[in-house]
């Protein structure tokens, strides 16, 4: 499997934007919350899933169908042969780029997590200090459902978490939230 200092290396080439490099820490750190909460024993599996997951945003942004494939397609390049993290990272946009629905626990885990993570940048962002130390469980719980708040975010997205993962949306936010406030400084928040 890939070591992280290959899939770092991978997303610095791929991405410029020092908040999507960032996103990529946060989804890293919720993934490898996740595997522990599902007693997973290859947390780094984990975390290479939620690093490189957006790897190739900043060059499919704009045809969609390809996001997910093309970073699939650099992991190949780089030795990498693990089916299940080709799947996981194709699979959180399979929806646009037609790869086959998530259907195991680090497939959804990305699948889910991923619009969570802006969510609670968003709400940190709101606080007086926009530090994630600011942020609570339930301040997340309200502006999850304030719709207008980040409106980009596909809450029905999160909300998967409950039927695809059996984990209710409170304890969700909860692993996610407390995974990102770990690494507050990487994420500069």
């Amino acid at each position: 499997m890939i070591i992280r200092d290959k899939a770092l290396k991978i997303l610095h080439e791929h991405i410029q934007n020092p908040n999507l490099r960032r996103h990529g820490l946060a989804v890293e750190a919720a993934m490898k919350a996740l595997a522990g909460h599902f007693g997973e024993t290859d947390m780094d599996k984990w975390g290479i899933v939620g690093l490189l997951h957006d790897a190739d945003y900043e060059e499919t942004k704009d045809d969609v169908a390809q996001h997910g494939l093309k970073t699939v397609e650099w992991l190949k390049a780089a030795g990498e042969t693990d089916q299940e993290i080709f799947a996981a990272i194709a699979g959180h946009n399979y929806s646009r780029n037609g790869s086959a629905e998530p259907s195991d626990n680090l497939s959804w885990s990305v699948y889910c997590v991923d619009e969570l993570t802006g969510l609670i940048v968003a709400a940190a962002l709101v606080q007086p200090e926009k530090k994630l130390s600011s942020v609570t469980l339930e301040s997340v719980q309200k502006k999850f459902n304030q719709n207008s708040f980040a409106a980009g975010v596909d809450r029905e997205q999160i909300k998967m978490c409950q039927e695809k993962l059996g984990i209710p949306l409170p304890e969700f936010i909860k692993i996610t939230l407390e995974s990102m406030q770990g690494i507050s400084t990487e994420l500069g928040l």
